[in-house]
């Protein structure tokens, strides 16, 4: 197989994103499925999709379809993918990855049991940006790492029925918005050892801004600031006894990063030259990892995805975040 053949199931925003880069990357997009042909049809004009499904069962259900990526809101993720896995399909899931670690390993365990790869799109750890950062960690130019911080936080809609302000739609800064700094902490450091998580919520219970501190193993801690209220500079930062890594708004994008020595020394600046918005990365990933045979990601395993839904677990419980379907 000389690349696999993509189905999008969902005609949202970040659906059409992830769209634009298959194409610019030159890879088989052949499908796109949504709750109406209306929908799905106008999604494949503008994509130039071959297959046009009006619903997300017909679309699981299309014999020429290898993988299929999973664009719908969070709270749908693992009902969504669960669908795609039963029919056999490969899964590249939105992030964040479920809604809780109980359906992340549901998941986890569906997809070890049918031999079928599922992976969260957490498309941000698969831009060169951030590739050329974990070399420069590897190879010890920024000495024992003592400190990561990172925000992510923007002015967003604050009509409480909106799907970032309903608990019962998953609201809340946390999944939609700091699910970004949590896995950047864990990419750059690990699990946490201890986690300090302090919120404000909104009217409906959801959580509009969410503040953690975690210790690490050998010690490092991490900071992180999410909030869907205002928006803040959007970048991070991390700090080693060698060196520092200063990535640019917006970190988690295609962007810039300095390598800063204790005397104020700029030893490298990077800049990313990418095509697209990045979210092609992730699709050749998943492509490789099928193409070796391989069902658990390397750059990011989904037992760290299962692993870090319980991190965002443990923040929930800490700031009084509760959903509704939680509740049974």
């Amino acid at each position: 197989m000389t690349g696999l053949r993509w189905g999008i199931l969902a005609t949202g925003g970040i659906a059409g994103a992830f769209a634009s880069d298959l194409r610019t990357a030159g890879l088989d997009l052949v499908a796109v499925g949504s709750r109406s042909q209306e929908s799905a049809d106008a999604f494949a004009a503008r994509f130039d999709i071959a297959h046009a499904h009006p619903s997300y069962e017909a679309l699981v259900s299309d014999p020429d379809i290898d993988i299929i990526y999973v664009s719908t809101p969070h709270p749908m993720h693992h009902e969504n993918a669960r669908l795609a896995l039963e029919h056999g399909k490969h899964v590249l899931a939105e992030k964040a990855f479920t809604l809780n670690r109980a359906e992340a390993e549901d998941l986890q365990a569906l997809a070890a049991e049918k031999g079928l790869l599922v992976m969260e799109a957490m498309w941000t750890r698969y831009l060169p940006h951030m590739i050329r950062i974990r070399e420069l960690i590897a190879d010890g130019t920024l000495g024992e790492i003592r400190a990561v911080s990172a925000d992510h936080t923007q002015l967003l809609p604050t009509d409480p029925t909106h799907r970032l302000n309903a608990l019962e739609l998953g609201g809340g800064a946390l999944l939609d918005l700091g699910i970004y700094p949590i896995s950047f902490v864990w990419d750059m450091l690990g699990a946490p050892t201890d986690i300090r998580a302090v919120g404000r919520l909104i009217e409906t219970g959801a959580d509009s801004e969410v503040a953690t501190v975690m210790t690490h193993e050998g010690g490092a801690i991490s900071t992180t600031l999410s909030s869907s209220r205002a928006s803040g500079p959007n970048a991070a930062s991390i700090i080693g006894t060698k060196a520092r890594i200063d990535i640019d708004r917006v970190w988690y994008t295609p962007t810039t990063f300095r390598v800063t020595l204790p005397d104020g020394t700029v030893q490298e600046e990077y800049v990313s030259e990418v095509d697209g918005r990045g979210m092609q990365f992730q699709a050749l990933a998943a492509e490789r990892l099928v193409r070796d045979g391989i069902l658990e990601g390397d750059i990011l395993p989904i037992a760290e995805s299962v692993a870090i839904m319980g991190t965002l677990d443990e923040i929930r419980a800490q700031i009084g975040v509760r959903y509704p379907r939680e509740e049974a």
